[in-house]
């Protein structure tokens, strides 16, 4: 198409220039004028020349614009068939999808179809209650729900709680600890007393027995003189009548002058200088503890705890210690200081006092405080740091916080094997005692137990209410010193075997 329109435009152009020419001859011949024809001739010539010229240039701008319309149209006529492919490769894409989702609708129907099935089920069942018996059945299934989620909730929070708890405490404590330096001397309360020489036991024996009689008469003690030479043994339950005791015998034996009367007048020395040794053990022990405004008979029982031993503890600087370490957690926490170190100092003074205060000494102390005009905060806590009563006021916790410390401390607490044995034993027989328990492993020295569920009868929220239900019977039926803790594991094994 583009040559010929070329070819066109040429022939046009040619026919122009030979029109031209023959009309220039056929003049010339009619003029007959040479000159003038030749002039005539070589202007047409350039004329014609110079519209050959023009005619070429314009053909040829007519082609080029032909040869850009053509590449335009061609340009149009590609994008026009990559859309076409495009077109349908997206309709052969959609084709393949095509089956999946005509099942995907197949099983969204059929889904629909079991709940409303489900539903007209549900419906025909609660259409045959009564009005009374469906708002039961509502009301059950909402509780069951409302129970699920809460338990759910609680279990989150009490984790939250206890690990926000653990972390604060676990602070606390060990900065207390920190500035709490306290020496350990580990007292012998057996009164073994070494003899100079045979002749000074044959002495204290007397004529006929005379001397021991009058001595265990006098001092209220057993005096135990066996076959060994060079000691006798001091026997009493009350550790103060055994240390008098044992000064009288020491004063006897310097003295030289063994017989009932010097017995009573060294016994009478010895026990006034005990008392003396007890009154100012109570002082210098609220000297320590820094706690003042207390009364004389008051200070003379605590001073009595001198001569008490629990376990591997003395009692007296065990209170000391008590009473710093109230202070110190009193003063992290922002409680009552006075109060709690007060308490402190004061909490074990049920062990000495006499018989008279019956029941557990944390009781006997917070009335025999009561009786001296201590005040209720005081004797609050000192009642409770047993849990024989239950603590009401923060002071009273932290009482009880660091009693444990102390007595938890390396060293500080003994039992023997026997007793150890024991404890672990029960410990083990209360996590047996719970439905769905298979076993249970009482380990670090007793600090632990650990429960082994079968995962068919406890499931996970089970074993969480498992553990805090162990937890509280172990704390009801059972004495141990600090704290055990109770892990509950549930185990699910799934078995196969390649073939």
């Amino acid at each position: 198409m583009n040559s010929l329109l070329i070819g066109l435009i040429g022939g046009l152009a040619f026919a122009l220039v030979a029109s031209a020419a023959v009309y220039v001859l056929m003049r010339s011949k009619t003029t007959g004028d040479k000159a003038a024809l030749e002039l005539d001739r070589q202007k047409n010539l350039s004329d014609i020349y110079a519209a050959l010229i023009e005619s070429k240039d314009q053909a040829r701008r007519l082609k080029d614009e032909a040869e850009d319309e053509i590449r335009k149209r061609r340009t149009d006529l590609e994008l026009h068939e990559a859309r076409l492919q495009a077109r349908e490769e997206a309709m052969k894409a959609q084709e393949a999808e095509l089956p999946a989702r005509q099942q995907a609708l197949a099983a969204a129907e059929a889904a629909m179809h079991q709940r409303q099935q489900e539903a007209q089920t549900q419906l025909d069942r609660l259409a045959s209650l009564s009005q009374e018996q469906a708002k039961a059945e509502v009301l059950a299934k909402a509780a069951q729900e409302a129970k699920e989620l809460t338990a759910s909730q609680v279990k989150d929070i009490q984790a939250e709680a206890i690990e926000q708890a653990e972390r604060k405490a676990k602070e606390t404590i060990l900065n207390s600890i920190q500035r709490l330096a306290v020496d350990y001397t580990i007292e012998a309360t057996t009164a073994v007393i070494q003899l100079p020489s045979e002749d000074i036991k044959g002495r204290l024996i007397g004529r006929e027995g005379r001397n021991i009689r009058t001595f265990e008469q006098v001092t209220g003690v057993d005096l135990i003189i066996d076959e060994s030479p060079d000691h006798v043994v001091v026997s009493s339950f009350d550790p103060v009548r055994r240390e008098v005791a044992r000064l009288t015998i020491m004063n006897l034996m310097l003295d030289g002058r063994i017989h009932p009367g010097r017995i009573e007048e060294l016994y009478e020395k010895a026990a006034g200088e005990v008392e003396r040794v007890i009154l100012e053990a109570g002082e210098n022990a609220a000297d320590k503890a820094g706690v003042g405004g207390i009364s004389a008979g008051t200070l003379r029982t605590l001073g009595r705890l001198r001569f008490r031993a629990s376990y591997a503890q003395n009692v007296l600087d065990h209170s000391i210690e008590v009473a710093e370490l109230a202070k110190l957690l009193a003063q992290e926490l922002g409680f009552n200081v006075e109060v709690a170190k007060r308490a402190g100092l004061l909490h074990d003074i049920g062990k000495a006092v006499g018989p008279e205060w019956e029941g557990p000494h944390a009781v006997a102390g917070m009335n025999y405080l009561k009786e001296n005009g201590e005040v209720d905060a005081v004797t609050h806590a000192v009642g409770a740091h047993h849990h024989e009563i239950e603590p009401e006021t923060p002071e009273a916790q932290i009482v009880i916080v660091a009693d444990a410390i102390s007595a938890s401390r390396p060293g500080a607490r003994r039992e023997s094997l026997d007793q150890y044995t024991k404890r672990l034993t029960k410990l083990e027989e209360i996590a047996n005692s719970f439905p769905g328990v298979d076993r249970s492993y009482a380990i670090q020295a007793g600090r632990e137990i650990r429960l082994i569920v079968k995962p068919e009868l406890v499931d996970d929220k089970g074993a969480a209410a498992l553990a805090d239900q162990v937890a509280k019977k172990i704390e009801t039926d059972l004495q141990y010193p600090g704290q055990i803790r109770v892990t509950v594991i549930r185990e699910i094994r799934a078995q196969g075997t390649a073939k």
